[in-house]
């Protein structure tokens, strides 16, 4: 049996018939073809799987794809406008908040709820708002300078 799915991703209205246990972040990557969200582990431990879910970050191994219907869902590929980086997109290059880039597309949909509601985060504070996000690479220094830089970039444009 499948049932009827339909959101919005990236502002593109997608629908399909899914089997009920298809889980959202396998509908991202395999049914609409968006391969930036990752699956890391399958049990919400790592955040490599992060997207923005009617403006909340989440992670999207712990959600069916049936229960994102009538969702408005951004991935890491409908971040950067016009050709342009995001600021945060910016910052990890600036500041080089990646190694192997696994976990990028997850910290930095993280790390923009996380400007969100903390416009001038602190270091203290971006880590504990990184908890739910795990880099086997980098020991997370150069991806809070990262959003440091991408916080005050996006400060001074407001």
């Amino acid at each position: 049996m499948k049932l009827p799915v339909k959101m919005t991703i990236n502002g593109t209205s997608v629908d399909h018939e899914v089997e009920p246990r298809l889980l959202l972040v396998h509908y991202i990557r395999e049914t609409v073809g968006l391969t930036g969200t990752h699956v890391g582990c399958d049990t919400s431990q790592c955040g490599a799987c992060t997207i923005i879910m009617n403006g909340q970050a989440v992670k999207s191994c712990t959600l069916f794809a049936v229960q994102a219907t009538g969702a408005d869902i951004m991935t890491i590929e409908g971040l950067a406008k016009d050709g342009e980086l995001h600021p945060i997109q910016q910052g990890f290059w600036e500041k080089h908040g990646l190694q192997c880039g696994f976990c990028t597309p997850g910290m930095i949909l993280a790390a923009l709820q996380l400007i969100q509601r903390y416009p001038k985060p602190s270091e203290e504070v971006i880590r504990h708002q990184l908890e739910g996000n795990l880099c086997r690479c980098t020991g997370y220094h150069n991806i809070v300078k990262a959003i440091e830089w991408a916080a005050d970039k996006m400060a001074a444009t407001k």
